[in-house]
């Protein structure tokens, strides 16, 4: 548990939404003061959470509220707010500001995640990789497609009363962590990283989430860990050895990488 748990922060390195706030900063001086920014709220982030689950925990244990399960589990906050709002109107204020932050932080996430994936199908996928032309115009047809297309399997996904919210962002964190995280540490970090490994890597982190999680942590006991920790290992493995199996990066690539790691 304690080493599924620690698994969870190397989700963080494949975050595209994350990832997207850096590259459009304004100018390259303002990313160290950005990411003294975001790693102090991630701290603030964590602590509250971490204080309402003992909160709950012990509301539920000592009897002031239900006893909450498996998925209802994830009501906490919920569950919380509604306790709140029975003590006065001051209290019924601050229930409300906390369920307009459970709003607010899923239209957060939400927008940027369909933002990197509309623009992931139209420039990426279709022009990047297939080459295909497009219009201004149909390009913006094209993501708002890919939104409505989303939107319509997250409704079909809301709709099962019997899936946890928790297990669908998890198993989505252990695929963005795994499938991009290697490749955009070892880009930072390691000049003698290619095109194929990095492509070899994603490949072998995405089909290693599936596979562990389907086949092998199902086994129970020691196999029992979150599939994101033996996925990034596999995929970063996997780039290393096909990146030094193949060619050098071009010149261009590593004067790049020797210019920004002087800090020009």
């Amino acid at each position: 548990s304690i080493v599924s748990t620690l698994a969870w922060g190397l989700g963080y390195f494949g975050m595209l939404h994350v990832l997207l706030r850096f590259m459009a900063t304004e100018h390259e001086n303002n990313i160290a003061m950005s990411r003294r920014i975001a790693t102090g709220c991630v701290v603030i982030y964590m602590a509250v959470e971490i204080f309402l689950g003992v909160v709950g925990y012990s509301l539920s244990k000592n009897g002031v509220m239900a006893e909450l399960k498996g998925s209802a589990s994830e009501t906490i906050i919920i569950q919380v707010a509604t306790l709140l709002s029975q003590h006065g109107f001051l209290a019924i204020v601050g229930a409300g500001i906390t369920l307009a932050g459970i709003l607010a932080c899923t239209m957060s996430t939400a927008d940027s995640q369909l933002l990197a994936a509309s623009s992931a199908v139209s420039e990426n996928l279709l022009k990047g990789m297939f080459g295909v032309n497009l219009t201004e115009k149909r390009t913006i047809h094209v993501a708002r497609a890919t939104v409505l297309f989303i939107a319509v399997i997250a409704v079909f996904l809301a709709g099962n009363p019997d899936s946890s919210v928790f297990g669908i962002v998890s198993f989505a964190w252990a695929g963005f962590g795994a499938v991009f995280g290697p490749v955009v540490l070892a880009a930072l970090f390691w000049k003698r990283s290619n095109r194929n490994g990095a492509l070899a890597g994603m490949i072998a982190g995405g089909v290693m989430v599936f596979v562990w999680k389907y086949c092998v942590r199902p086994l129970g006991g020691a196999w029992n860990v979150y599939e994101l920790l033996p996925a990034f290992i596999i995929a970063m493995l996997c780039l290393i050895v096909v990146s030094l199996a193949t060619g050098e990066p071009s010149k261009e690539i590593q004067e790049e990488f020797e210019e920004v790691r002087a800090g020009k």
